[in-house]
């Protein structure tokens, strides 16, 4: 790491923020309106990170939003409920969180348009003392992304397994219509509308311009920061950090012009995206049969976590997981793109599916979050192991619900089996043998399955008891939404396999984002935000949107800090 008092300097600015995700986003954003002159660097040609491919949620107890929408919810329950799952809450970082996390909110909707509104019901993960069914986690506002002209190529598309018609996004409350169109007149008026507006976009765009979730969030953050003037440097990779008498004064940057030193008179955030692809840190954190996938962009190289280990900071360990997963099937498409599909809610909740590990038993609740799902997964794998594991349905499921990649209706899976991604078996010891699992234990997991499908009581695992469960269950389903029985043959199976969605494990920080040392003084002028920052739910996963939302609260402060505004807030920061 360059450290030298004399050097020549390319660029001067105030703050520094090295990538552009939702994090790095913010930063840059709150810098700029508090007055900085801001540099936002990002790796790739595009913005928005993991976030633009994501729900695009935040989960901020206590809004005012939520409160105006007639959802409220407390910070109080919500530390009930974190104490549940962390054994309290003692972690400084954690209590700025949720006392800042509304005022934060506050501050992007009065000066920008980055607005969150939340869904009546969008449970959390736990089914513990003080969770909240609604009003705990928002949502953003969906955007025009016509609005951002030439810049619109400049947003992350989503994942391109969860778009349609050749880049249509398509949101929970969208599927229903688009299943049933002529179901009822609004149904009918809905797709049509949908329908009309991708047409006409695809006239002008690549792909479709209406914007929602995670994709709506980075285009609103984009659409201010170019409203704001900020110089947004795209292929511009950090490469170094530059240290002169123990203060970070700036980092070199790798550009298309070439190397190029810049000096950041307040500070540099680093938000690169955590561990992501980085080969070195998938290696040091990750069990080795974890690290096959990620839904990471392949630009997210734990760069600012490496650089920020180099300027001796300390990543921090001790966590729960390294990493928050998804289960996630695979299969190449017939022009080589690989796809992996994360299962997050729209079929392992539905009834009529289990889920089996290589002894043929189910080991979790199906219908839990996707990250308690893979921890459930993991611990199955490791006596004996028994990676991958399989969702189990029959024919019915996949025309009621669909299964991974395979949409609901599909008349023909041909194409699907002959890929290997959907093995199929005329009877339950047929399936067994193509995915070698004992068949005898897979035909009495089965009838138990059933069994408690009749009844609407999972004695084994609860399925169906929580309110995440019943929301993504099917709510015609009686008497369980999350049970029904497998019926006569073919029998189906997927595959799948832990993917991190994000990492847990990051640099070290303090309650104002400065990365701390390993003797706990933070490190003058150097901040991480993101998933550069080690999570302040220890490797947990509460509830939707807890990557993000802390993403931003601490982008939130770190800026604020670097401008010397922080304490200007009555909220924890010492």
């Amino acid at each position: 790491m360059p450290s030298t008092g004399d050097r020549h300097w390319d660029s001067e600015t105030d703050l520094l923020v090295i990538g552009a995700g939702a994090a790095g986003m913010t930063a840059a954003l709150v810098g700029k309106l508090e007055g900085l002159q801001v540099i936002l660097c990002e790796k790739s040609d595009m913005v928005g990170g993991t976030t633009a491919t994501s729900a695009g949620s935040v989960w901020i107890p206590g809004s005012s939003q939520s409160e105006k929408a007639g959802v409220p919810d407390s910070i109080e329950a919500a530390k009930t409920y974190l104490a549940g799952i962390l054994g309290g809450i003692s972690d400084k970082r954690l209590s700025a969180f949720l006392a800042s996390g509304p005022a934060m909110l506050d501050y992007l909707e009065r000066k920008t348009s980055v607005v969150f509104a939340p869904p009546p019901i969008h449970p959390d993960y736990r089914d513990l003392p003080g969770a909240a069914v609604g009003g705990r986690t928002l949502g953003a506002v969906p955007f025009d992304g016509r609005l951002l002209g030439a810049d619109f190529e400049r947003v992350r598309p989503p994942r391109r397994e969860f778009m349609v018609l050749g880049g249509m996004m398509v949101g929970k409350t969208d599927i229903p219509p688009l299943l049933a169109p002529f179901r009822t007149w609004s149904n009918f008026r809905h797709v049509v509308g949908i329908l009309f507006r991708h047409a006409t976009d695809r006239l002008k765009f690549k792909r479709g311009t209406r914007l929602i979730m995670g994709n709506a969030l980075i285009a609103r953050l984009l659409s201010d920061l170019r409203q704001l003037a900020v110089d947004v440097r795209y292929m511009t990779a950090m490469e170094e950090l530059i240290e002169i008498d123990d203060e970070i004064v700036g980092a070199v940057l790798a550009s298309s012009s070439g190397q190029i030193a810049v000096r950041a008179r307040k500070g540099v955030v680093l938000a690169t995206g955590g561990i992501g692809w980085s080969d070195e840190l998938r290696e040091r954190f990750f069990e080795e049969n974890t690290r096959r996938y990620s839904l990471s962009p392949d630009s997210n190289t734990g760069d600012g976590i490496l650089a920020g280990e180099r300027a001796s900071g300390e990543i921090e360990r001790g966590m729960e997981s390294p990493a928050l997963w998804m289960p996630s099937s695979v299969m190449k498409q017939p022009d080589g793109h690989l796809s992996v599909f994360p299962h997050i809610m729209l079929d392992r909740a539905k009834p009529g599916l289990l889920a089996v590990d290589a002894s043929g038993r189910r080991f979790v609740n199906e219908a839990n979050s996707y990250h308690d799902f893979v921890q459930a997964m993991l611990r199955s794998n490791r006596s004996p192991p028994s990676l991958p594991s399989y969702l189990i349905c029959d024919r019915s499921f996949i025309s009621d619900y669909g299964i991974g990649l395979i949409h609901p209706g599909s008349r023909s899976l041909r194409n699907f089996i002959d890929a290997g991604y959907l093995v199929e078996g005329r009877s339950i010891p047929e399936l067994a043998a193509q995915i070698d699992v004992d068949g005898d234990a897979l035909s009495r997991t089965i009838a138990r399955y059933n069994a408690y499908a009749e009844t609407g009581v999972d004695e084994e695992f609860g399925r169906g008891t929580s309110p995440l469960n019943r929301v993504n269950g099917d709510p015609d389903n009686e008497p369980n939404p999350c049970l029904r029985k497998i019926g006569p043959g073919p029998y189906y199976a997927v595959a799948v396999w832990p993917a991190d969605l994000a990492s847990s494990a990051g640099l070290r920080t303090d309650e104002r984002g400065r990365v701390l040392r390993s003797d706990s003084r933070p490190l003058k002028g150097l901040y991480a935000a993101g998933t550069d920052a080690a999570s302040i739910f220890k490797g947990t996963y509460p509830g939707p949107g807890t990557m993000i939302g802390p993403a931003m609260v601490f982008a939130w402060r770190a800026a604020m800090d670097a401008a010397g505004a922080l304490d200007n807030y009555l909220i924890p920061s010492d």
